[in-house]
């Protein structure tokens, strides 16, 4: 039944919000998105219980491809952030603007940076790559995410503002030649920093929404200092540079952690747990 805890409390948080979104907007849509990555997120959380290796990797390839293959090329619907800021400003609250309002907005008051590590469907490919543990410390060059942030706002303002016709069109293509970019600059750093996780790091605006709330996390890693033999193993593996045995809510990169459990795993004495 422990290992049935975790699961069952992630699917009914995302069936809360499936059920309450489908009868708060009459749309039948949101019961059916919500649950199936709410199913996804539990299927994950009890293989990892499980100790299946994987079990990660299945829940970033079911979410992942069901946003970018279905919502975004079948369904037409731009997911990045990009199409946050066009229903944003088109006023409507659908589609993009629910799915940042859930996962990047308010979401991370609950599970962080969950997302990045369950969710998104460029670290889903980026995670495949051979880098997955940093070789170096963090560089000094995150500033860059703000400034991708601000050229994703100012590129959609602009077309309201000067009236661009087929608008819809436009940020369609964006989200394709979006991923693209997002993609190709992804492989680039992480080989240039024999990191996987150096585009999150770095280049990703959609951070720029999730680190503030991310702080009040109420899911985060603790560490035991009783147990805790300051071996360096969980610092070590962690793909973000978050130092693990630090309890307070300013320890070093601590907004960053995505709940990968990387860290837990390599305990040698147990100590940590989410």
């Amino acid at each position: 039944m422990k290992k049935l805890a975790a699961p069952l409390i992630m699917l009914a948080i995302f069936e809360t919000v499936a059920i309450t979104l489908w009868l708060a907007l009459d749309n039948i849509f949101y019961l059916f998105n919500f649950t199936y990555i709410g199913i996804c997120i539990a299927l994950g959380l009890f293989l990892y219980s499980v100790h299946f290796r994987y079990a990660r990797l299945v829940v970033q390839l079911g979410v992942g491809l069901y946003m970018l293959l279905y919502l975004g090329f079948i369904d037409g619907e731009n997911m990045q952030i990009e199409g946050f800021w066009f229903y944003l400003f088109s006023g409507v609250f659908e589609a993009a603007t629910i799915h940042y309002a859930v996962a990047k907005i308010f979401g991370p008051l609950i599970f962080g940076r969950g997302w990045c590590g369950y969710a998104c469907w460029t670290a889903m490919i980026l995670d495949l790559l051979p880098f997955k543990q940093p070789s170096a410390p963090r560089k000094r060059i995150g500033w860059i995410r703000y400034v991708t942030f601000a050229v994703s706002l100012i590129f959609v303002a602009a077309l309201f503002l000067l009236q661009i016709p087929n608008t819809a069109g436009i940020i369609f293509w964006a989200f394709i030649i979006g991923n693209i970019l997002y993609y190709v600059f992804g492989i680039i750093l992480a080989i240039a920093f024999k990191d996987n996780r150096a585009f999150c790091k770095y280049l990703c605006p959609v951070t720029v929404f999730l680190k503030p709330m991310s702080y009040f996390s109420l899911m985060r890693i603790k560490c035991n200092d009783e147990k805790c033999v300051s071996c360096g193993k969980c610092r070590k593996v962690c793909p973000m540079n978050v130092d693990m045995t630090d309890n307070s809510r300013k320890r070093a990169n601590g907004t960053e952690c995505i709940l990968c459990l990387k860290c837990v795993d390599s305990c040698p004495q147990k100590a940590l747990k989410l």
